[in-house]
C-alpha cells in the first residue's frame, strides 16, 4: 500500500474554451484498503439534502456495491448503494428507499439523489432524468461529526471494509449542497454548465485523503 496522500482539490485547474480540468478518482481493483475520505465544508447536520456525481464502473450487476457512505459513531448516517438486483438505493440511520435506474457501465453516468425532511419526498436523477418521488424518513435529521467515505463502507467509525462491496471503477464530480436543487439544475450539471458550488461539498476546492491504490488522474469536463 502506498502511503496515504492529502489532496486539496484547487479551484477549476484549467479554463480553456469553456472546458474544466478536475482531479479523477480511479478505483483500480476490488480491495479492503483503498478509499477517499472526504471532508466536508460545514457541519452534516442535514434537514434536506442534493448529492451528485458521475460514475462508471464494470462490476456486475448481481454485486454490492457502496457509492458514497457517511457514517458517525453510532450510525450509518448516509449510504449510497447499487443493489445486488442492480437498483439504486440510498439509507439514512436505518431503512432503504430504491429505485430501479438504467445499470451503470464502463461508459459514464451522471448521478444526483435528493432527499426534503419536511416531506420525505426522495428523488433521483440520472443523466438529468428524473425518477419518480418516493417518501422516506419524514421529519429526520442526518446527523453530524461523522466521517464520509468513498470506495469503501464502514461497517464500524474506524473502518472494517469488506472488498466484496467496495467500488471499482471511476467517480468524479463529487458535489453535495444542504438543500433540494431544481430540475433544471440539475439538468445544468448534467450538461456542464456553471451552477452555485456545492456548501457542503465542493469537488473543485475539497479536501480529501486518498488510501490504498486509488489513481488520482486529471479529467476535462
Amino acid at each position: 500500500m502506498r502511503l496515504s496522500v492529502i489532496l486539496f482539490l484547487i479551484a477549476i485547474s484549467t479554463v480553456l474554451a469553456g472546458s474544466v480540468t478536475i482531479k479523477s478518482l480511479v478505483f483500480p481493483t476490488e480491495t479492503s484498503t483503498s478509499y477517499v475520505g472526504m471532508v466536508p465544508k460545514k457541519p452534516m447536520t442535514l434537514n434536506a439534502f442534493t448529492l451528485c456525481m458521475r460514475v462508471a464502473t464494470e462490476l456486475p450487476g448481481e454485486r454490492e456495491t457502496i457509492l458514497f457512505a457517511y457514517r458517525t459513531r453510532d450510525y450509518d448516517e448516509l449510504n449510497v448503494w447499487r443493489e445486488l438486483d442492480g437498483r439504486l438505493s440510498f439509507a439514512l440511520a436505518g431503512g432503504t428507499v430504491m429505485f430501479q435506474v438504467p445499470p451503470f457501465s464502463a461508459l459514464q453516468s451522471h448521478l444526483c439523489i435528493t432527499w426534503d425532511s419536511s416531506s420525505g419526498a426522495s428523488t433521483v436523477f440520472m443523466d438529468g432524468k428524473k425518477s419518480l418521488t418516493k417518501t422516506y424518513k419524514q421529519g429526520h435529521t442526518i446527523q453530524p461529526n461523522g466521517k464520509v467515505i468513498i470506495g469503501q463502507d464502514p461497517d464500524n467509525y474506524l473502518g472494517e471494509f469488506d472488498a466484496n462491496q467496495s467500488f471499482v471503477g471511476e467517480m468524479c464530480d463529487i458535489n453535495m449542497w444542504d438543500s433540494v436543487l431544481s430540475d433544471r439544475t440539475i439538468n445544468d450539471l448534467f450538461t456542464g454548465k456553471r451552477v452555485p458550488r456545492g456548501n457542503v461539498f465542493d469537488w473543485e476546492t475539497a479536501e480529501f485523503e486518498v488510501k490504498g491504490q486509488v489513481q488520482v488522474v486529471d479529467r476535462v469536463l
